[in-house]
């Protein structure tokens, strides 16, 4: 098993100069320690995520660091004209040298969407074509394509990505039909939420994988050629004890800044948005949040993937309000007594 680490660089208490900075400084501790690749989040107009332009902050990480691979999970294809989204692909996998990992998706927030006049439940017709569209303009010299959404002919393309023919795509789900989707691409994919639904949406995206016949890129360092992984918030300290007393409070501003947007517009229902759980023991109960001594947070991690099949743990290692220092001393005991211990799974 691999591991990376997920971000949605959430708002705190400190200056977003300064909060910038100390992520700046946690990625290049991630990378020192051997982490596979740091991925983050955009979304829009909520505290939940501070980098709206993932792409910006990606190139600061790209020349922070040296090893890690970085890149966003996910890019909202409906919010982004194609031909410009496939010159920032290239710029970024020219500035980290090769380490882009392209995340797509349509965006899981319809407040998000309808801010940039988006009809959420055109989305993912949207998404769809936007995605062949860019696969086509990241494979030529000169592309043409020609969609409901979009449409270009003989567009020059002198910028090409590092990687040949393209940096790998990713994909996050939390329901069948994305998971699904995601497997008849040749994807690599990372699934949420409790232990027993993310299972059922790995397996999907397993059997379509097969069905197709394998990745679309493989990924040699990933048993099958694909990362098939699992999001998990994670909090390592000495004890367990002290561990639970970081992460708890933590957590629990967290979980309000995911369910931001909807207490804003009125909405209870919880399918619009991953089911992770309302409380902290509800999501420590279903596995979304670990939190203990290296030795009770590497068990846990071995009993989740044997039960799911991953092959890839997204860590989210920084969130909510933990401090920077709790989440570096975090950082490094997971790197130090986690990390080695997991390569074996």
């Amino acid at each position: 098993m691999k591991v990376g680490i997920f971000d949605h660089v959430e708002r705190s208490d400190r200056p977003l100069a300064i909060e910038y900075d100390e992520r700046l400084e946690f990625v290049a501790a991630a990378d020192e320690a051997g982490f596979y690749c740091y991925h983050v989040a955009e979304h829009h107009c909520t505290p939940l995520n501070m980098v709206p332009a993932p792409g910006v902050y990606l190139g600061a990480v790209a020349r922070a660091t040296k090893r890690i691979h970085l890149g966003p999970l996910v890019y909202l294809l409906p919010l982004a004209s194609p031909l410009r989204m496939i010159k920032e692909i290239c710029m970024l996998d020219h500035l980290s040298h090769g380490r882009l990992e392209v995340g797509v998706g349509r965006g899981v927030s319809p407040f998000e969407l309808n801010y940039h006049k988006i009809d959420h439940a055109e989305s993912r017709d949207i998404f769809i074509d936007a995605f062949q569209c860019i696969s086509a303009g990241l494979a030529d010299e000169k592309f043409s394509y020609a969609g409901k959404y979009y449409s270009y002919t003989d567009v020059p393309m002198p910028m090409r990505p590092y990687q040949k023919p393209h940096p790998p795509f990713w994909y996050g789900a939390s329901n069948i039909v994305g998971a699904a989707w995601s497997g008849e691409h040749g994807m690599n994919f990372t699934a949420n939420g409790p232990t027993s639904a993310a299972k059922v949406n790995i397996d999907a995206l397993k059997a379509a994988l097969k069905t197709r016949g394998g990745p679309a890129v493989a990924k040699p360092e990933f048993p099958g050629g694909a990362a098939v992984g699992v999001l998990r918030h994670i909090v390592v300290a000495d004890t367990d004890e002290d561990a639970v007393r970081i992460a708890k409070p933590a957590f629990e501003y967290h979980l309000a800044s995911l369910n931001y947007l909807r207490r804003m517009h009125g909405v209870t229902a919880t399918g619009l948005n991953v089911r992770r759980g309302t409380t902290w023991e509800e999501c420590v109960a279903g596995g979304v949040a670990i939190a203990g001594n290296p030795e009770t947070v590497r068990a846990e991690i071995a009993r989740q993937a044997a039960e799911m099949g991953v092959n890839y743990l997204l860590a989210y290692l920084f969130f909510g309000t933990l401090g920077f220092a709790d989440a570096k001393r975090s950082l490094a005991l997971f790197g130090r007594e986690v990390l080695p211990k997991l390569a074996s799974i």
